[in-house]
């Protein structure tokens, strides 16, 4: 595993920064849950799960729900492969922004 980072733009907007990292804590999350979780509303959510999705980092897979009597459905997120190294080259290239490392020389 590489050591250095690799800076991401789309990543490291604020809001999509905290959804990768919500997901990359786990296996998977509910959108709902996620939305409460940044406080953002549904649009708004929904308009940075497309970027991700677009890109190939986040995936999303939707299905019925056992306690709903209605036909919604719940949505499922989860951090791809390619999401969560990228999400972890990001990571590791703000820690060497953090400590003074010039990523651009490396």
């Amino acid at each position: 595993m590489s050591t250095e980072g690799t800076f991401n733009e789309l990543v490291h907007e604020p809001i999509r920064l905290r959804i990768c990292g919500l997901l990359r804590a786990v296996d998977e999350l509910d959108f709902a849950v996620l939305r409460d979780t940044l406080g953002i509303s549904d649009a708004a959510l929904s308009k940075h799960l497309k970027v991700l999705v677009t890109a190939g980092f986040v995936s999303s897979k939707k299905i019925a729900s056992s306690t709903r009597t209605d036909a919604r459905r719940l949505t499922w997120l989860r951090l791809t492969g390619d999401g969560r190294g990228v999400f972890d080259d990001h990571i590791r290239a703000l820690r060497q922004i953090a400590t003074g490392v010039d990523i651009f020389t490396l």
